[in-house]
């Protein structure tokens, strides 16, 4: 019962100190803000390191706690983001403004990638490695393609949908195209702020940690250390992957949501939501580590700000780039530096711990 209540109190721990590690991280920039003292690019950054940070967390589920190797995450942000920018674009057109539109759209973009994500992994989650790696590669680039083909407008008469051009459309007067093929969504509602980001990432840590902790999260993990074992005691694999699979679509669609409204066009570029993206959020996971929740965004924030610092090095911004990537990859992955953090945190989490029993 003492080693169940420990490792209770080192989870509770570590959930706890995520949290406020998003918590007093959003105090420190919101009053550096305040102050005047950041500049134009650092405000600027705000935002998408919240949507990094969410992503990297999303994916870390699927690749970390489940197991199973995704490449088309920014599929699933792409899905957020157009679907909850459909709806607000045509509320903005009926005159109707306001955050509980932006609470609804996120909702909206949740839903849609989620239900994507449940769509697309039962019959690829039966797949394992390298060929659902591949898949779902496909799967991100498909998304985009066919958004770039789509003109969707909507006039008194209701919505039009045309894969020509937006004069197909025949809209009626005082009509409007929403999507217009590769040029995408115009005229987005700019929604998504610093502090509604921070809540958004909040809520997600939170979602998350219990959610690890949880029993689905014990039996998601026991599958993925040991597949056949874990089937061998009654646990349905397929399902408890399909579970996390969706859950991570999800989160993705919701940093869509964020992405779509932080700008006022809204394009399907492949740089936005290529194979680039997902490659980018992958190495958040990889450097803060496989089911490192914490180390996740903070590798997010890390990497999402290095290359703006590094570009008074002009041309060899990249080179610098790359080098301190891959120090910080072997930083976190070597064997000797990560006993060594392995033990630092073990004797913190013991004296943490130790205090926690002693009072009770």
């Amino acid at each position: 019962m003492e080693q169940i209540r420990n490792i209770k109190n080192k989870q509770f721990i570590y959930s706890l100190s995520t949290a406020l590690m998003v918590i007093v991280g959003y105090a420190i920039m919101q009053s550096v803000i305040n102050a005047n003292l950041a500049s134009p690019l650092i405000k600027g950054l705000m935002v998408p390191l919240c949507i990094y940070s969410i992503l990297a967390i999303s994916l870390n589920l699927v690749v970390g706690i489940s197991g199973e190797l995704s490449l088309g995450h920014a599929g699933f942000m792409c899905i957020g983001a157009f679907a909850s920018c459909i709806f607000t674009r045509y509320m903005k057109w009926l005159g109707n403004e306001s955050l509980l539109i932006f609470i609804i759209a996120i909702l909206i973009g949740a839903v849609a990638a989620g239900l994507a994500g449940f769509l697309i992994g039962i019959p690829v989650l039966r797949l394992r490695g390298d060929y659902l790696a591949i898949v779902t590669l496909a799967f991100g680039e498909i998304i985009k393609n066919v958004i770039n083909a789509i003109y969707l407008g909507v006039d008194s008469t209701g919505f039009k949908f045309s894969m020509k051009d937006s004069l197909d459309l025949n809209l009626g007067e005082g009509g409007i195209v929403i999507i217009k093929g590769a040029q995408g969504i115009t005229n987005a509602p700019r929604y998504s702020t610093f502090l509604i980001g921070a809540i958004i990432l909040l809520i997600c840590v939170v979602i998350l940690n219990n959610f690890i902790n949880s029993y689905y999260g014990r039996n998601i993990m026991a599958i993925r250390d040991n597949r056949i074992a874990a089937e061998s005691i009654g646990l349905n694999a397929s399902r408890y992957k399909l579970l996390a699979f969706t859950i991570g679509s999800a989160m993705a669609g919701v940093a869509g949501v964020l992405y779509a409204h932080n700008l006022n066009t809204l394009a399907a570029l492949p740089k936005n939501f290529g194979y680039n993206m997902s490659i980018t959020i992958l190495v958040f996971v990889v450097l803060g580590g496989m089911g490192n929740i914490r180390g996740s965004i903070i590798s997010a924030v890390i990497l999402t700000v290095l290359p703006e610092f590094l570009r008074e090095f002009s041309n060899y911004r990249m080179l610098v780039y790359s080098i301190l990537l891959v120090t910080l990859m072997i930083f976190s992955n070597a064997p000797a530096l990560k006993d060594f953090r392995e033990n630092l945190l073990s004797k913190i989490n013991f004296g943490k711990n130790k205090k926690l029993i002693n009072k009770e």
